[in-house]
């Protein structure tokens, strides 16, 4: 009976005892993973999210009516010819040489086809000082980034020529170049300064070289295997370049957050005295345990992305999910078999000033912690309300949140030179670089009544106001498909383009093509795409708070058998959440501060963040309370009272959950620095999120609302008694014996064998 009830349960103790007894089998198979994760994804190939698949609504529909039709639209490209100082116009001999010249020095490339002159499509703006020389790349338009060089550098010849006259090229696939080299040389600055950040700031919690490296490592093979992973899994669920980036800011952060748990555990009770294999058993039924809940809650806080029926929301969630679940594992399996080959060697590297500084702490943890909860824990009602007051406070800018798929302009600012040219085309030809497409589709596109529905569209797309025009219709006679391209009133301006937008979809289309049966005309484009993401997103938002807050209340009431933990959790987690929305709304779109993070004039949040943040924030709070509390419990369950147990609680867990908090803070903060602004809102968020969960909710809301709560914070009413118990709560006390047990039995059947 004794060995029985002495006995490390739980999934994370036994596989961290397994591991240290197997420690070089555990080793390989996690090397054998890794390998076999990247080799399998690499020869199946990623299949990434369709245009099609993209958006919602009519977004959708123009995208499949073009997708099923065949049609491949190649991405057009527009000259911007443009007088300087207003003295030339587009009808003076030196204003045609400039134009006649383009033409030529375009179709010179080979590159282009259906180049037409402004004076043929009567592109020519209003005042007559500027013009566009329009024409399409060859070959496919998801590929034409690609191959659009030659084609920029010939207009930049040309423009040497001409110095009188603005000449400067913009499209769809000169921005596709633009985007995706601001794109990756963004990625490629983060991806090459998150990994020294982290390993810098583990060096000085750690003090040595060897333990620093060691969460670093199983972060980054968590990250490759994932990767692999992301191949196989995208024939069922396609990925994105953008689930790939995300998968990496997470994976990074919470695969050294896991390790960094562990890892200290193991330290503070070999500090303790205990032996190695004891304190390998302890960190694994300790934190292990909290390690497991954690990153089950963060998995399934992921997995509400995949409700929002948006792909590239679900490419998202899936690749997080994946990568938070695979960093899990490797934790509580190969990192105790590490520890156990490493032994003393763990301290390696190590460097004398931070050791001597370590060294010289209390056991308690940090002073300035343990000073902060000194007063919180004097007048817990004074300082829950005070913290509540400034998360309140801090979250009140959030009420009038403003989310749009960002513009050019918005997106770069004036960093790039392509930025500009965007402004000047808008200006002279309002809403010319990001027209409204109509998608006509129709049993027979040259029907009579069919044709008039057209030309009657295109006459009131003008005359409504919707569009100053020009309005361009291309006839695909094969596929019965016509598409019309309206330049919205508006522009750049997404408020005063989306009433265009409103116009046309509401008004012109059921005056002209609704009027004709069997005629669908979905409208498409920048604007409507940004105006049918945001309303499926508004859609998405019940179902996916529901179900992450619904199961993450589950989770917690099953781990700490309390509904009072479960209730706070949530409550906590929340308050952080809008602090977070709270800051990125004063920051990107009131301008509050903007010019210290670089984000001056956005206006706006970009329409993806807020769920996004939300689901990933909620994920990654659970990490912090998840081990605070679970080290409050294991205190109390150890005899001490509640107060006595907080208190050690917190302070006991201040210096990782500050050295855990402080990594995730600076890769955070690097996408921060980025260009994009849509991933300098995404860095901004969760920095702010993450500084905002490890200081004021748990080193001051927590412990006060905890102190307040006394007793009832372990209360669970009789009728919840017969949930399932997930609570595997390990004292040092209790594993160590179970070593000793162990041990016991294996010494006895040796003897036996002996004998």
């Amino acid at each position: 009976m004794r060995k029985r009830d002495t006995r490390v349960r739980g999934i994370a103790a036994r596989a961290g005892g397994w591991s240290a007894r197997h420690r070089w089998a555990a080793v390989g198979i996690w090397i054998l993973f890794v390998v076999l994760a990247t080799g399998l994804g690499s020869a199946a190939g990623r299949v990434d999210v369709k245009d099609s698949d993209q958006m919602g609504g009519e977004t959708h529909t123009a995208a499949r009516i073009v997708e099923d039709a065949g049609i491949e639209e190649p991405a057009g490209e527009s000259v911007l010819v443009q007088s300087r100082d207003g003295g030339l116009r587009a009808t003076d001999p030196g204003f045609r040489a400039a134009v006649t010249a383009v033409v030529e020095a375009v179709e010179g490339t080979g590159r282009v086809t259906g180049v037409t002159t402004p004076y043929e499509a009567g592109t020519i703006s209003k005042d007559g000082r500027s013009a566009l020389v329009r024409f399409d790349m060859r070959g496919e338009a998801d590929t034409a980034g690609d191959r659009v060089e030659p084609v920029l550098n010939a207009v930049a010849d040309v423009q040497k020529e001409h110095e009188a006259l603005r000449i400067e090229e913009i499209g769809g696939a000169s921005m596709m170049k633009t985007f995706d080299d601001a794109f990756g040389d963004d990625f490629k600055k983060a991806e090459y300064s998150a990994v020294p950040v982290a390993l810098g700031i583990l060096l000085v919690a750690f003090g040595a070289l060897v333990a620093a490296l060691v969460p670093v490592a199983l972060a980054i093979t968590a990250i490759v295997a994932t990767m692999g992973l992301m191949a196989l899994v995208s024939h069922v669920q396609p990925m994105s370049e953008t689930a790939n980036s995300v998968m990496l800011l997470v994976g990074l952060a919470v695969g050294v957050d896991y390790c960094l748990f562990y890892l200290r555990r193991e330290r503070e009770e070999r500090a303790a005295g205990r032996d190695a294999q004891t304190a390998l058993r302890i960190a694994a039924a300790t934190s292990g345990r909290a390690i497991v809940v954690s990153g089950v809650t963060v998995c399934v806080a992921m997995a509400g992305m995949l409700f929002t029926g948006i792909a590239e929301f679900e490419a998202m969630g899936l690749a997080s999910l994946m990568v938070v679940a695979v960093a899990m594992v490797g934790s509580v399996t190969v990192l105790p078999a590490l520890l156990s080959l490493l032994g003393e060697r763990v301290e390696k590297g190590g460097v004398p000033f931070l050791r001597r500084r370590r060294e010289g702490g209390t056991a308690e943890g940090s002073r300035f912690w343990t000073a902060v909860l000194n007063r919180v824990l004097a007048r817990p009602l004074l300082a829950a309300v005070v913290a509540t007051g400034a998360l309140l406070a801090v979250a009140a800018p959030a009420i009038g949140m403003k989310t749009e798929n960002l513009t050019l302009d918005q997106e770069f600012g004036d960093s790039l030179p392509i930025v500009q040219t965007y402004n000047r085309v808008n200006e002279a030809f309002p809403g010319g670089s990001d027209p409204a497409e109509v998608v006509v589709k129709a049993d027979d596109i040259n029907a009579p009544r069919v044709r008039a529905a057209i030309a009657d569209f295109r006459e009131r797309a003008v005359s409504s106001g919707a569009s100053r025009g020009p309005v361009d219709i291309t006839v695909h006679d094969g596929q019965d498909v016509a598409l019309v391209y309206v330049p919205l009133v508006g522009g750049s301006d997404q408020d005063k383009a989306g009433e265009s937008l409103e116009l046309l979809r509401d008004e012109v289309r059921p005056a002209t093509l609704g009027k004709v049966d069997g005629v669908e005309a979905p409208i498409t484009g920048q604007v409507a795409g940004s105006k049918d993401f945001n309303d499926q997103l508004v859609g998405s938002v019940l179902p996916v708070f529901a179900f992450v807050v619904a199961f993450a209340f589950l989770l917690m009431l099953l781990s700490f058998r309390s509904l009072t933990v479960a209730l706070t959790s949530i409550v906590l987690n929340l308050l952080s959440v809008g602090a977070a929305y709270g800051i990125l709304v004063a920051v990107f779109q009131h301008g509050w501060g903007a010019s210290l993070v670089g984000a001056e004039g956005v206006g706006a949040i970009i329409t993806w963040l807020p769920l996004f943040l939300f689901v990933i924030l909620f994920g990654l709070s659970m990490d912090y309370h998840v081990f605070v509390v679970s080290r409050i419990r294991e205190a109390r369950l150890r005899g001490r009272s509640t107060g006595d147990a907080i208190r050690h609680g917190v302070v006991t867990t201040a210096g990782v959950v500050t050295s855990a908090a402080v990594i995730m803070v600076a890769v955070f903060a690097i996408f921060g620095t980025l260009s994009m602004q849509s991933m300098k809102q995404m860095g901004v968020g969760l920095a702010a999120a993450v500084l905002i969960d490890a200081t004021v909710i748990r080193g001051v809301l927590l412990p006060a609302v905890m102190s307040l709560l006394g007793e009832r914070n372990w209360y669970l009413p009789k009728w919840l008694h017969r949930l399932p118990d997930l609570t595997h709560d390990e004292s040092p006390e209790a594993v160590a014996t179970a070593v000793r047990d162990d041990e016991g039995e294996r010494g006895q059947r040796g003897e036996r064998v002996g004998v």
